[in-house]
């Protein structure tokens, strides 16, 4: 056999190992260590959320919350909530540091401040 054809044959060989070599580490190591840190983005993601519904409850009861937490409706979705003062009504939405506003809210806030806002009473009939 020729001296140059067996050590192609054996660069070959070599890099070929390689390749399957690095294919099983990944396989092995890599693709469960980033499902790994998927699940825990996935769960801190999760935990964020329901920190987040657990606090828009008891933010009006906070010292800092301007106005008579007895006169707060919580609702929820797509705003946390609404406050009945005696001369006007105030869409509250809590946001942690660095929350922002869904386009929904976004478009909720856009509606108050351009007034549009109605008013409804709709009769059951009997």
């Amino acid at each position: 056999m020729n001296f140059y054809l067996g050590m192609w044959i054996f660069l070959i060989g070599i890099i070929g190992g390689l390749m399957i070599g690095v294919a099983l580490v990944h396989k092995t190591a890599v693709r469960p260590l980033r499902n790994k840190i998927r699940e825990v983005e996935e769960n801190k993601r999760s935990q964020s959320s329901i920190y987040g519904r657990i606090t828009e409850q008891y933010a009006p009861f906070m010292k800092a919350y301007p106005f008579n937490p007895h006169k707060f409706r919580f609702i929820g979705e797509p705003i946390d909530g609404i406050q009945f003062e005696d001369d006007k009504i105030i869409f509250i939405e809590f946001k942690a540091r660095g929350g922002t506003l869904t386009h929904r809210q976004k478009m909720i806030k856009q509606m108050v401040q351009t007034n549009k806002i109605g008013w409804y009473e709709f009769i059951l009939e009997e």
